[in-house]
């Protein structure tokens, strides 16, 4: 056959020859033109044929049980044999390529590999490997593989082009890969006052932030509004949402949405807290969690509709989620407060079929009803069948029934329960006690008036072999100093503060708060001003009704001028002070006599931006008409500058033509009435 398809090529060569007629430097020029356009069909040719050798190796490597391309690789071997006009020069070239092996060796080795493993009675075992190195050597050829081929989309000439995006399809709230950057700083800077207490700012600064570029995450806006919901200013939550998910159209998530239930809930509105439950089910792209069914449960038992909040968990289960302890736990003690113990022991029964491991918190409802009710028999045989089943429970469970035995007087099994939890407690591995389980026990301690033992339950660990003692974090410090400082044992508060300073733990303003109290209370002001000099240097943010509170003691005892650098230290950090606070100082050094003073806090105001009070302009433009220095006030509070640099007002949402101005800065505790949202609002909290 190889003989044939030689003749074959030579005839064709005879046949394009030129003819004699044309000259030696033509014919030489003829001859060079075939033997590149051979060579460039050879190179052509073998490129397919070795692109279908490797597809033929692939797919035969990954099928499962016989080989089914036996029958096309042997097609392919006769095509390629009869069909093929170079195949001389196509194995020459493979043999230039790599001398030791050709490829129709190659082919012919493939398909008696094909003909043996067809024939062959063993089973095939296409997915697996006769030993580990068999296994390695496979991994290596597939890496080459895919170090070699390209991958098979590169090969098409015109890739399919993206599919549009659907206008129908809900959009989602933000994850949390969003919040980075200027985002990540924003929610910081919120939380960071939430936690000290300072909701207006928060909730000011917050406000604020959607008419900057980027736009305020779901999870700060979730945070202001969660806080809110936690102070049980729910009027002021529920503005909040409809100012940032309305409004200004950020999307909101399933917190959002079971915050707004909890503060419809918690304020005896349950009808506009099934409407948002049904607005959850017709239009958000995901489901309710349990998290709603808890707010919902409690908010129509509470209503007196404990046969809807029935309904309601008939209706979680149904929908696929799963049995919730704490759900059950607003039936159950529904059921109990009617004086149906025989329906709540029924919804106990169920839960404990649905759940191999409950929320220790339903047992501490039936203790605490039965210890109601004078049936402590009862209350301790339930607790008892808790403890038989050996769970591991986490700290909020165990810290109810240790607080249920602690109200009614079981301080023996208190005792024991708080030992068992500090044997459990073996870090990182579980974690069975928290600062508020130690928290409970010291309180108890300073209850009874036992402060040895209170100090010595403090620092108390476990006594099994594997257990560890608590890391105590700030807010157990915070606790034994308010304790301390409440029996006038200030020495004993300052050497807690001290072990907390030296542990490198992030103090809390609460641990200011509580030692600068202290200290205003006994009149010891040096060291008040200490640690009011310490907390401004710290960068804690002093909440306006604290500042003035403290400013307001040190001008009763004479001591304004000690006022002036704290408060100057508080300007130069955001947020700035309150203009409250900056009026308490004024009028303290305009009643000492201290008008330089006053000229130069007046001029520093001005510089930081903060606004000032049309009653508190002119009462100092009267005092300095008087001093006859009136024409220098003025030139300061000609020198008035916004808090905040010019923005660009944010166009509305959805491309509204609406152009929106950024809000006022309320007076602390108020809210400003100029915005819409804010208008049904009560003035004061």
């Amino acid at each position: 056959m190889r003989s044939r398809k030689v003749k074959t090529v030579n005839d064709s060569k005879k046949q394009r020859s030129p003819p004699p007629s044309t000259t030696p430097v033509e014919e030489k020029w003829a001859s060079e033109d075939l033997r590149v356009m051979t060579m460039a069909s050879d190179a052509v040719f073998m490129t397919i044929y070795r692109f279908l050798l490797r597809s033929v190796r692939r797919y035969s490597a990954t099928s499962f049980g016989t080989p089914v391309f036996n029958t096309s690789t042997q097609t392919l071997n006769h095509h390629l044999d009869t069909q093929s006009p170079f195949q001389s020069s196509s194995a020459s070239a493979a043999a230039d390529i790599n001398p030791c092996q050709s490829p129709i060796s190659t082919t012919n080795i493939l398909n008696n590999q094909f003909k043996n493993t067809s024939t062959s009675s063993t089973p095939v075992r296409s997915y697996g490997f006769s030993s580990a190195e068999e296994a390695a050597a496979e991994r290596r050829r597939r890496k080459r593989r895919v170090r070699i081929e390209p991958p098979l989309y590169a090969l098409r000439s015109h890739p399919a082009p993206p599919k549009p995006n659907d206008p129908n399809k809900p959009r989602l709230p933000d994850s949390t890969s969003s919040l980075v950057g200027s985002r990540l700083n924003l929610h910081n800077r919120v939380q960071s006052l939430i936690r000290a207490g300072d909701l207006d700012s928060a909730s000011y600064i917050a406000r604020q932030s959607v008419f900057q570029s980027p736009r305020p995450s779901v999870f700060t806006c979730n945070a202001i509004i969660a806080a809110m919901y936690r102070a049980k200013r729910y009027d002021y939550a529920k503005a909040l949402f409809q100012y940032f998910f309305n409004q200004f159209d950020i999307i909101p998530n399933i917190v959002s949405f079971n915050n707004l239930i909890g503060c419809h809930c918690e304020s005896s509105d349950i009808e506009e807290a099934l409407k948002v439950y049904n607005h959850i089910l017709e239009n958000a792209p995901y489901a309710p969690s349990a998290v709603t069914y808890q707010h919902l449960t409690k908010g129509l038992i509470d209503a007196g509709r404990i046969n809807d909040a029935v309904g309601l968990l008939r209706e979680m289960l149904h929908k696929g989620h799963a049995a919730d302890s704490l759900v059950y736990n607003n039936l159950i003690l529904g059921y109990l407060n009617l004086g149906n113990l025989e329906k709540a022991n029924e919804l106990f029964d169920e839960l404990k079929e649905r759940c191999s491991v409950y929320d220790g918190v339903v047992n501490a409802t039936f203790m605490d009803w039965f210890f109601k009710q004078g049936k402590p028999k009862d209350a301790m045989e339930s607790y008892r069948d808790l403890m038989d089943r050996n769970y591991r429970m986490v700290p909020a469970q165990r810290n109810v029934l240790l607080e249920t035995l602690l109200r009614h007087g079981r301080k023996k099994e208190a005792r024991n329960l708080f030992n068992d939890m500090l044997d459990d407690h073996t870090p990182p591995s579980f974690l069975a006690v928290n600062s508020d389980t130690f928290n409970m026990m010291v309180n108890e301690c300073f209850k009874d008036g036992n402060v040895a033992e209170a100090m010595e339950v403090f620092k108390r660990v476990g006594k099994a072999v594997k257990s560890k003692p608590f890391m105590m974090d700030v807010a157990g410090y915070n606790n034994m100093m308010a304790r301390l400082c409440e029996l006038d044992m200030i020495d004993e508060a300052e050497e807690y503060y001290r072990q907390v300073s030296m542990k490198s733990m992030s103090l809390s303003v609460n641990t200011y708060k509580i030692m600068i109290d202290a200290y205003m209370k006994v009149d010891r002001i040096e060291e008040m001003l200490d640690k009011y000099s310490k907390m401004v240097e710290s960068g804690f943010r002093v909440i306006p009704a604290y500042a003035n509170e403290w400013f307001g003691f040190l001008i009763e005892k004479g001591r304004v001028l000690d006022c002036l650098p704290i408060l100057s230290k508080m300007g130069n950090k955001e947020p700035r002070p309150d203009f409250t606070t900056y009026n308490v100082v004024i009028r303290g050094l305009i009643e000492g006599g201290n008008y330089d003073a006053t000229v130069n806090l007046l001029s520093q105001m001005m510089d930081y931006g903060v606004d000032t009070t049309v009653s508190l302009e002119e009462f100092v433009l009267d005092v300095f008409e008087k001093q006859g220095r009136r024409m220098e006030v003025e030139n300061i509070f000609n020198r008035k500058s916004s808090p905040f640099p010019p923005q660009r007002p944010y166009p509305g949402s959805r491309g509204s033509t609406q152009t929106m101005v950024p809000p006022q800065m309320p007076e602390q505790g108020k809210w400003n009435p100029s915005m819409q949202w804010q208008t049904n609002l009560p003035a004061n909290t």
